[in-house]
């Protein structure tokens, strides 16, 4: 999990403006990678401030909330790019064979985005598409989020597989400190 300032790092990092829309996509919106390379621009609600999550993983539609620092940056990139489907590189081509080579945004140019990030902030951990959800999760419980809510979010069929946020989180009565910091 990355800290808030690792992760303001992370969002600053990369020149393109469609790589810092998909990291905020991704951080912002808690997607899987899967998720973010199927948004359409039809998913998108402005004036509601949601993003439809079609067919997310159990093939489960979810609406997540989006910040207006997203929308903002949302708007110039589509102003900029003027996708007309989806919402990163076009609709795929029909009967392709070959899997997922289609003309969205491919699963490896995602995490080639984020990795390239990470290495350009300066960013020691190890960095992947998934730890932007992860971070999503534990920086919603951390600043008060109920683990009810944050499940519907994330899209979790079983409250067991949210609640593994709650050990990472740092939320509670009190933070947990080291006994040097009180020496």
């Amino acid at each position: 999990v990355l800290s808030k300032s690792e992760m303001w790092q992370l969002l600053n990092a990369p020149d393109l403006l469609k790589h810092k829309i998909l990291i905020g996509l991704l951080y912002g919106c808690g997607l899987r990678c899967f998720e973010s390379r199927n948004v359409r621009l039809a998913d998108l609600d402005f004036d509601r401030k949601m993003l439809h999550v079609q067919q997310g993983k159990g093939k489960k539609d979810r609406y997540v909330p989006m910040s207006e620092h997203l929308i903002r940056g949302l708007k110039s990139y589509i102003g900029a790019e003027m996708p007309e489907e989806w919402l990163f590189n076009g609709q795929p081509q029909e009967n392709r064979k070959g899997g997922d080579f289609d003309s969205r945004y491919s699963q490896k140019g995602v995490q080639w985005a984020v990795k390239q990030a990470a290495k350009k902030a300066g960013i020691i951990k190890n960095v992947n598409v998934h730890t932007l959800r992860h971070t999503y999760a534990t920086h919603l419980l951390e600043d008060g989020m109920d683990i009810m809510t944050l499940k519907d979010l994330l899209g979790h069929e079983c409250i067991d597989t949210t609640l593994l946020y709650l050990h990472i989180a740092q939320s509670g009565r009190r933070k947990p400190f080291s006994p040097l910091d009180t020496l």
